[in-house]
């Protein structure tokens, strides 16, 4: 099963179930979690090939959308799910799949549609560094060839102590296709769906929004004032009143 991270306790209101995206951890949504716990349980996920999580094979959709469902059922059964980016494509790949899991949907910057974009320059950012001579993260930073505003986000899967990255490079580089692209998934979801996307980020185009309502017919659109694609991270507060929000 994925590694999880929970915070807080069981409550009258339903669990909530938190997914994140490529490159990321369990802790990426850490500080929004602990919040949204002061009412109900939250429990934050390593997706497969991620942290502490096992690694694979393969990483496509529907396995990760059977991941997100083993944990569910391990903690009874149903929950509302937020996924953000990749986390958010697997969360919708789990509420067409396994619709009876999922109470309420929230799905952080992403539309079900591929992209058209080159995500393989972190990977080989990663690949790069000699970690045979790294003492500490700051000499691994020096040593990648990456924007220097995402490289402390990358570092963050780096265990310096048994100098390894928390991510299976080579299954996330062979599958890089399927991440960035979008399964032929039949179905879809009627429950309550709510699509938050950055004012500044290109990832939910108005193209994408008839494809949305198909998918998730009680779908609406949120867009976060002053964020891009890291929605949470560069707003926060906006984000947590908006997921707080929904849930309740």
């Amino acid at each position: 099963m994925l590694n999880t991270i929970v915070h807080g306790t069981a409550t009258d209101a339903p669990p909530l179930l938190v997914a994140h995206g490529l490159y990321g951890s369990a802790r990426n949504w850490g500080v929004i979690a602990k919040r949204l716990a002061d009412t109900r349980q939250v429990i934050a996920v390593d997706m497969r090939n991620h942290g502490d999580s096992p690694h694979t094979d393969t990483h496509r959709y529907p396995e990760m959308a059977d991941d997100l469902a083993e944990v569910i059922a391990a903690y009874g059964g149903q929950m509302d799910v937020l996924g953000h980016s990749m986390g958010g494509k697997a969360a919708m790949a789990l509420a067409l799949t396994h619709p009876e899991a999922v109470r309420r949907l929230i799905v952080a910057d992403m539309a079900p549609i591929a992209y058209d974009r080159d995500q393989h320059g972190p990977l080989e950012a990663m690949r790069g560094v000699d970690l045979a001579l790294v003492e500490s993260r700051k000499d691994a930073g020096a040593q990648m060839d990456a924007d220097p505003a995402l490289i402390p986000f990358l570092l963050q899967s780096l265990d310096l102590k048994a100098r390894r990255w928390l991510l299976n490079l080579d299954t996330l580089s062979a599958d890089m296709d399927y991440i960035m692209g979008w399964p032929q998934i039949e179905g879809r979801f009627d429950g309550p769906t709510l699509v938050l996307r950055g004012e500044t980020s290109d990832y939910v185009p108005d193209s994408a929004l008839p494809v949305i309502e198909g998918y998730f017919p009680d779908a609406r659109v949120e867009t976060v004032a002053g964020a891009g694609h890291w929605v949470h991270a560069e707003q926060p507060r906006a984000v947590e009143a908006a997921v707080r929000a929904f849930l309740d």
